[in-house]
This record gives structure tokens, sequence and C-alpha cells, in this order.
């Protein structure tokens, strides 16, 4: 690289450091004060902007896909913070919305970081968004992580003990 590409690279790397210490402090922060990690509180707080809503609709309000989402979901379930009930229009579907604890642990939440991030995310005019977008696939597919999965910021709870992950075994 010369000194022009360094000093970009340089400015890009800053840029995502400042974005993930962004989204750690805040999921620390979140932690202290709620025992919950940035995920479950960016899901927490997006069910409390509707009432409820299926597995699916909640994967696209957080911008994640819904096995991802799932996860996140299953663990507020067990904790109390989450309430599933079959819709009353539709057995099949299960809708899903916030406990009075998921409420509470909400008021006591700093705004998520995540939240943030998405927000400004969409400010950005679509062609310049694009272009971010393309860029950080590239950055991406040039590390060899594009067959990674992309779970919720700090949900990532690696692959089980004994198996390979998606990538090692696609790559063979």
């Amino acid at each position: 690289m010369d000194r022009r590409s360094d000093d970009e690279a340089r400015r890009v790397l800053d840029a995502l450091r400042r974005i993930v210490r962004a989204l750690r402090l805040s999921s620390l922060g979140g932690e202290a004060k709620t025992g919950l990690g940035a995920a479950k509180l960016f899901v927490l707080q997006r069910l409390a902007e509707q009432a409820s809503g299926s597995l699916t609709d909640l994967a696209r309000r957080t911008l994640t896909d819904p096995s991802s989402v799932s996860v996140v979901v299953r663990g507020l379930v067990e904790r109390g913070f989450v309430a599933r009930r079959a819709s009353p229009d539709d057995a099949r579907r299960v809708e899903l919305s916030l406990t009075a604890a998921g409420r509470a642990a909400l008021r006591r939440a700093p705004p998520p970081a995540q939240a943030k991030l998405v927000g400004a995310l969409g400010r950005l005019p679509p062609s310049e968004l694009r272009s971010l977008r393309r860029g950080l696939e590239t950055v991406v597919s040039t590390m060899g992580a594009d067959l990674d999965p992309a779970p919720m910021f700090f949900e990532d709870r690696g692959a089980p003990k004994g198996r390979k992950s998606p990538r090692s075994r696609k790559r063979r």
C-alpha cells in the first residue's frame, strides 16, 4: 500500500473500531444494568416498538435472519422477558410480546448502540449505503469470512464443540 492508501485504510479501521467499541460498551452497560446483553436488549427494544409480532417480523425489524433472532428470543422467553402465544387469527403463527419484566428491563437499560447504528445506516443515501455494503462484502470475502454465520452482535456462541464451522466444512 502507498502512503495515501495506508491513511485511508487506517481511517476505515478507526471508524470500524469506534463502531465496535460503541457496541461493546453499550452491551456491557446494558448487561450491568439489566443482566441482558446487546442482542437481547435490541430485540426487547424492537418488540416494545410494536405490541406483538411474529418471529419473521421481528427478524425483519432487527435486520437479521429468523434463526439468529430465534436464539435470542428463546433466551428472553426462558428468562421471562418475552411471552409467546398462538395468534388468535392463525394458530400456526406465534406472536411475541414483552412481559412486565421485559418492559422493566428496558426502562433500566441505556439505549442500545445497535439501534443507533441501524438508525445511522437508515439515514445514509441509498447510493452510499449500497457502496458501503459492496465495500464491506468485498473485505469480508477477501478475509475468507463470507461463509461464516452473521449472528446478532455479541450473540455469537461459536460452533458447537466437536463440530466444524460451516465455513471450514464448505471450503474442503
